[in-house]
């Protein structure tokens, strides 16, 4: 079943439909946002877990600066996009808004999220087919995406500021971070812990994506790429 009332055929294929879902500034934040994520990841547990260090002036082996260095712009390029995906959010089409905007109080909306957690778990044959994200994406994407996405952002500059110092812009917007928790190095705990939730999301992320695109018959991850879902036949 295809939840789309308006599907355009593909010229020269009768067998193939095909909806354009994802705009150009869609497209772009989530490939920046997994190449500064990619960064982050590795470059974070680097800063958890450093290097060896190496024999010689301190000043002719900087890779541990690089490392923060590289750390701290992807955050850097990771809190801008997602104030730029916000306000794409607000001027976008309907699809850019499905990842902050979750139809919660719309009963076929949890019922169709129920039916793809028996899908995921291979209890169902049958798939239903969506021009955008399906239930169980938008849940993981609003309930999961979203919040670490800020969490990991907001305690990652509330630790930038230590270096930056008092008085620092990142001092003044994210200061308060760690008095909340009580002590940096428990900041320093759940910004880590964070971390590997990400990381599982990632992983669950490409099995629904590689999956989707194999058992529905409908693009997923080129979609990403051309902005254009199709569905076959």
């Amino acid at each position: 079943m295809l939840l789309h009332n308006s599907v355009d055929t593909v010229p020269g294929n009768k067998d193939l439909k095909s909806i354009y879902i994802y705009e150009a500034p869609v497209r772009l934040w989530h490939w920046v946002m997994f190449l500064a994520v990619s960064v982050l990841i590795v470059t974070g547990l680097l800063i958890a877990y450093p290097p060896p260090s190496t024999n010689g002036e301190a000043s002719a082996h900087f890779l541990f600066g690089y490392i923060r260095f590289a750390h701290f712009a992807a955050g850097y390029t990771l809190a801008v996009s997602w104030l730029l995906r916000i306000y794409w959010s607000f001027v976008g089409n309907d699809y850019a808004r499905q990842l902050f905007l979750v139809p919660i109080r719309n009963r076929i909306w949890w019922r169709e999220f129920l039916y793809d957690i028996k899908s995921y778990a291979f209890m169902h044959v049958r798939e239903i087919k969506y021009s955008g994200h399906n239930p169980m994406a938008q849940a993981a994407m609003a309930f999961i995406l979203v919040p670490v996405s800020v969490f990991m952002m907001v305690t990652g500059f509330a630790l930038y500021s230590e270096g930056a110092g008092k008085g620092s812009w990142a001092d003044h917007l994210f200061g308060w971070v760690i008095p909340l928790f009580g002590q940096s190095q428990t900041v320093h705990t759940w910004h880590h812990l964070g971390m590997w939730l990400m990381v599982t999301f990632v992983i669950v992320h490409f099995y629904m994506v590689i999956r989707q695109d194999i058992t529905t018959r409908e693009s997923i991850l080129s979609t990403m790429i051309s902005g254009y879902r199709t569905f076959k036949d």
